[in-house]
């Protein structure tokens, strides 16, 4: 981009080129010698530089300064001229009033008192742009990663992404609006109403707003679920206790919101007691329940309740027995949480929902109401659940409680794939995503090798628990929501955890804060996050000198509980490397892509978190021969 400054000259100070020697007498007595040397320029801007240099002479000197111009190479005191006072070594003047981006030759000058005029070798500099670069004024975001001192309800509007769960996004107007689960440090949110959400104009500073259902859950679900237990014998729960999880909001049409939310009813189904330890009556849990919510406005918070889209599901008839509390073998085959929506390249619209249990769901919607395109049925009469949804991926089919949940499914029409994101294992710490492909909603799904990702084979791992230097790092890193910007960029959004007793607070693992980061996708089809969390870092051209330097690198190699930590990467001017890659490496400005031996990098501007005070760096981003992902960060 032509009107860039450029960074290394003014790293530099200019780039001198002088050329002849000029100390000679152009006039006068030559019987006292001048010797003049070439001029050091400094300090240099748009329209303006600081000229330095030095005279030896015998005897006195009349005048000293400097000439230049733009125009002769060999300017002298007819062409431009600054006097300079002082002594002779390293005497200097200010030019002012230059034009932008322009060569000029510059060279000193000395008068003895006879009037003779010797003149140093010319030096050649170029003015900067008059382009303000924007990574001059960019300010990083401040916030702490450590909210412990804001948790409070009563500090809600200093959260930015503090206390964010399970997140949700979509663009209305100017804002992008974010919703999630009922979690918070210090259960902060509790008795404030249900699905708690904020806004953004950029992604990076978020305004918390309230939550989008009242305290009163809808009185269909208490509704629903008495009247499915007394179809199958039993006793109405007067207080049901429940659990508000993973909503899903959702664009549909121009002018239509869609809130799918998850609602869990955490009583035993033998006698309806609340779930806990005390009172565990041999049976499981109840079941759980999305509902529909519809405005045409976020930003009014007015949502119209739609009522029941679909609930768990069990092939097991009345046989809702557990034998002990260690019994895994979950009574109901789909889970009705976590749900996700996407309307396909051919119009149909789906939910996609299900977690932990037996897999992962894919209902067809009527595109009228968002629900269920065919009747649902009775949840526990047929072992036929064609009608709760087409199986699509399952961790095992040997277990009904397996650590797979939150799907999420986006489709990119520039590769022609859509893209399953999985959230993997316990959400505390081990919690990784992993992402899937397939030509349709309902499969074949494949993992990086190509091959069916049957019996749990879900790779790549595109987020795990890491650490770069000089920070704790993060856990619990998942359960995302992928969306678009306004630039048709592609962004990943999740929480992530702290790891457990970071600065001495044994209960920061329930330290949420949420993450966005810039989704790529890479050359082959697939896509990758960038490590660290989106800053809105003006997209200023990466030059090959830019990288150059002192890498922190990371590779996300699967480890249950363990967070991945950073190894050393040098990338050498004469375009060698040495420490964690190895080869030959090259730019691709255009498109953005450093390839180091074949392995091929995604590379963007982005923040270093860890430093402080936080500045911008250049990030990477890859997937290795074997589908694990590379992180790097540039020191």
């Amino acid at each position: 981009m032509k009107n860039i400054r450029k960074f290394f000259l003014l790293a530099m100070g200019a780039l001198l080129l002088p050329t002849c020697d000029d100390n000679k007498i152009e006039s006068g007595d030559d019987d006292n010698q001048l010797t003049v040397g070439t001029t050091a320029v400094s300090e240099l801007t748009a329209t303006s530089a600081v000229f330095t240099a030095s005279v030896t002479a015998i005897g006195n000197l009349s005048e000293k300064g400097f000439c230049y111009s733009a125009m002769n190479s060999t300017p002298d005191v007819s062409d431009n001229k600054l006097t300079s006072v002082g002594g002779k070594s390293n005497f200097s003047a200010s030019a002012t009033g230059l034009s932008p981006e322009t060569v000029y030759y510059v060279r000193a000058y000395a008068k003895n008192a006879k009037g003779a005029i010797a003149y140093g070798a010319t030096a050649t500099f170029t003015t900067l742009s008059d382009q303000i670069n924007p990574l001059d004024t960019y300010t990083a975001p401040d916030y702490a990663d450590d909210y412990a001192a804001i948790a409070s309800w009563s500090r809600r509007s200093q959260w930015n992404l503090a206390n964010v769960h399970d997140p949700s996004v979509a663009k209305c107007g100017e804002y992008y609006y974010m919703y999630q689960t009922d979690a918070s440090y210090g259960n902060a949110h509790a008795g404030h109403g249900h699905y708690p959400y904020r806004r953004s104009k950029d992604l990076v500073n978020w305004e918390f707003m309230g939550t989008a259902m009242n305290e009163t859950p809808p009185a269909w679900v208490k509704d629903s679920l008495n009247s499915m237990r007394a179809a199958q014998g039993l006793a109405a729960i007067t207080n049901p206790t429940y659990g508000f999880w993973a909503p899903e909001v959702a664009k549909v049409g121009d002018n239509k919101y869609r809130l799918y939310y998850s609602i869990v009813v955490d009583n035993y189904i033998a006698t309806g007691k609340a779930n806990t330890t005390a009172n565990f009556d041999n049976s499981w849990t109840e079941r759980a329940f999305i509902g529909l919510m519809e405005t045409t406005d976020l930003a009014s918070n007015n949502w119209e309740d739609k009522g029941i889209v679909t609930v768990s599901a069990t092939d097991k008839g009345n046989n809702w027995n557990r034998v002990n509390q260690n019994n895994w073998d979950a009574y109901f085959k789909w889970n009705a949480i976590d749900p996700t929506f996407i309307e396909d390249k051919t119009g149909a619209q789906w939910l996609v929902y299900g977690s932990w249990h037996s897999g992962i769901v894919a209902l067809q919607l009527d595109p009228a109401t968002g629900k269920a395109l065919n009747p649902i049925g009775t949840p526990w009469v047929t072992a036929d659940l064609s009608t709760f949804g087409t199986l699509i991926y399952t961790r095992g089919s040997s277990s009904r409680w397996q650590g797979s949940e939150a799907p999420e499914i986006i489709y990119n029409p520039q590769t022609d794939y859509y893209y399953l994101f999985l959230a993997y294992d316990e959400l505390s710490v081990a919690y990784n995503t992993r992402v899937l492909r397939s030509k349709n909603i309902t499969g074949p799904w494949t993992g990086y090798n190509g091959n069916p990702a049957t019996g749990g084979q879900a790779f790549p791992i595109i987020t795990h628990p890491y650490k770069f230097n000089d920070h704790s790092g993060w856990v619990g890193i998942s359960h995302c929501t992928a969306f678009q910007g306004t630039n048709d960029e592609w962004f990943f959004a999740s929480q992530g955890r702290l790891p457990a007793n970071t600065n001495g607070n044994a209960y920061s693992n329930a330290i949420m804060m949420g993450h966005v980061r810039k989704i790529r996708f890479t050359p082959d089809g697939w896509l990758v996050v960038m490590p660290e969390r989106y800053a809105n870092v003006p997209d200023v051209p990466i030059t090959e000198d830019e990288l150059t330097g002192t890498w922190e690198h990371i590779r996300l190699q699967y480890s249950a509980g363990n967070q991945a930590t950073a190894t050393t990467l040098n990338l050498h001017a004469d375009k060698t490397t040495s420490g964690s890659l190895s080869g030959a490496w090259s730019w691709d400005a255009d498109n953005k892509i450093l390839t180091i031996g074949t392995q091929k990098l995604c590379v963007e501007r982005e923040v270093d978190w860890e430093a402080d005070p936080r500045k911008p760096t250049i990030v990477y981003a890859g997937l290795d021969s074997s589908g694990v992902s590379l992180w790097g960060k540039k020191k």
